[in-house]
């Protein structure tokens, strides 16, 4: 693939350790991974206060990572379950290609490709890829998966008004394409056309399974167009945080896209959402009992899009 760029340009893409999204931005079009309001349905662009795709369930069977929620029974754990949701607001599309020489190689290395201008051509391949990152992927056995899984492009913690992480996730990676539409859609310049490399792109991330009941793959890509956004629902394996030994109280929920940055974007501002949640365990207890009964009673205070703090100033918030 020719690219009408200065050496030095394709020279600095290469030796991504030292780059940052600024210097890229004259030259490149970056994505921008937008963080969703936790706990909404992909594409919502309602009261963030107001969403309900989260609920508390309690499983018997902590084996199980998506687990059956039971009313009853030998509880053995209380999940918080909330969907995330990342759209990509920015210039160009997000994709990563991963790849491996073999398949005695348990994971396979994981490179950035980014679109030059607008309706040109996209790397399509792992060796065209312009900027090598550190992170990795690997194939996810598990019924509910069966394919490969981005690793480190996501995290959610549960964590206090003064920012002390109380629950870190489980989460072990993300399939990602193109699930839905973006809120944020039409003031975008960029959306892919039809006929372009982009709509092209779009085609093949438009509900993009990631070498799907496939094992034996030497390469994987994961992407999500402008204008689109991927969405992981809170019934899903891993979408929790346990909260059964969290104290009554006030926190946030939190999650972060593109935590470390190692993937170029044109903005990390707003790679953060949060939601201020009370907690409170059933007839006043400060914390759960010996023999848990029922659940705590959970409330969405507020939600804090774009923001890593949401339950400052709320203090604690006792129900019943």
């Amino acid at each position: 693939m020719v690219f009408k760029r200065p050496i030095a340009v394709i020279i600095a893409a290469v030796t991504a350790s030292a780059l940052t999204a600024s210097s890229h931005a004259a030259t490149q079009l970056l994505p921008d991974l937008k963080q969703a309001p936790v706990g909404c349905s992909g594409g919502y662009d309602g009261d963030p206060s107001r969403c309900d795709a989260w609920d508390v369930c309690m499983v018997t069977d902590t084996s199980n990572p998506g687990g059956d929620c039971v009313d009853e029974g030998d509880i053995r754990a209380v999940r918080l379950r909330f969907t995330t949701s990342v759209d990509n607001v920015g210039d160009g599309p997000f994709l990563v290609h991963a790849h491996r020489d073999s398949t005695r190689q348990d994971r396979m290395a994981v490179r950035q490709a980014i679109q030059s201008e607008v309706d040109g051509p996209i790397p399509m391949t792992f060796g065209e890829a312009q900027h090598p990152t550190p992170t990795w992927s690997y194939y996810e056995p598990a019924a509910a998966h069966e394919h490969w899984h981005l690793m480190g492009f996501e995290y959610f913690q549960l964590r206090t008004p003064a920012g002390d992480t109380v629950v870190t996730d489980r989460k072990n990676g993300f399939c990602l394409g193109d699930r839905y539409t973006s809120a944020h859609a039409s003031a975008l310049p960029n959306r892919p056309k039809s006929d372009s490399p982009a709509g092209a792109l779009a085609r093949e991330l438009n509900g993009h399974k990631c070498q799907h009941h496939n094992p034996e793959a030497l390469d994987v890509f994961f992407g999500i167009s402008v204008g689109k956004g991927d969405d992981y629902k809170y019934h899903v394996e891993f979408q929790w945080l346990d909260i059964t030994r969290v104290a009554s109280g006030t926190y946030d929920v939190v999650t972060v896209a593109n935590p470390d940055r190692v993937l170029l974007e044109k903005n990390y501002d707003n790679n953060a959402s949060s939601m201020a949640i009370s907690v409170q365990w059933p007839n006043g207890a400060s914390r759960a009992p010996a023999r848990i009964t029922k659940p705590p009673v959970v409330k969405l205070l507020r939600g804090c899009p774009g923001k890593i703090r949401c339950a400052e100033g709320l203090g604690h918030r006792r129900i019943g």
